[in-house]
């Protein structure tokens, strides 16, 4: 996506002012967020799933619940996963500011490997997951049991920007990423698709 058209797309958003609080608070604390094209793709593929439950890993919380919230149905329940009590608390305000309920709210303070395994299976439709690329693979294998039929995983940032084309990148996480991507692009029973946002998104879609 160019410049220009993302600038374009994002000067005609109009941002709920939880959403620009929840935002700036994500910034000052220096977590990483989604941007407002990626936000609104949440918000809409939680919608048009049709999803009764969801799933956040990511400690900006806060701004990618508001995003799955706006699209969960009216009794929707988001669970939200981060091993950090102070990142969850900024999501509890957040989402108390913004009107919703406390009980459509889940909030587990646990590392996502070690407490996702423990959900229930065929129970969600919509998980959004930022991890370390070391963890993505074990991630996807324990996410997956967890979609229904026709639900999808949201991997953000999980591509490099386009570096992991580049053989002489050896480091760790790329080397990571990498053999994560062609796991992924290589797993029967879904459909996956990758998109040129953040510095890439991956969505895999659990066929039925």
């Amino acid at each position: 996506m160019t410049d220009e058209l993302r600038f374009y797309l994002e000067s005609t958003i109009d941002l709920d002012p939880n959403l620009e609080q929840a935002y700036e608070d994500a910034h000052e604390f220096g977590l990483p967020v989604p941007d407002i094209v990626t936000g609104r793709l949440l918000t809409t593929l939680t919608a048009a799933t049709q999803a009764q439950a969801a799933i956040t890993v990511t400690p900006a919380a806060n701004v990618v619940g508001l995003y799955l919230l706006a699209g969960l149905g009216n009794n929707g329940i988001l669970t939200c996963i981060d091993p950090e009590p102070e990142h969850q608390q900024f999501a509890r305000q957040a989402f108390r500011a913004a009107g919703y309920s406390p009980s459509r709210i889940r909030f587990l303070p646990s590392r996502p490997l070690d407490v996702m395994g423990r959900l229930a299976s065929h129970s969600y439709q919509l998980i959004y997951a930022e991890v370390s690329p070391v963890d993505l693979k074990a991630l996807v294998n324990t996410a997956l049991p967890l979609l229904t039929p026709g639900g999808s995983i949201i991997l953000p940032d999980v591509l490099f920007g386009g570096a992991l084309i580049d053989e002489a990148r050896t480091d760790r996480d790329t080397v990571a990423a990498r053999e994560a991507d062609e796991y992924i692009c290589a797993l029967e029973g879904v459909y996956v698709t990758r998109l040129p946002l953040g510095s890439g998104m991956t969505i895999i879609t659990k066929l039925s």
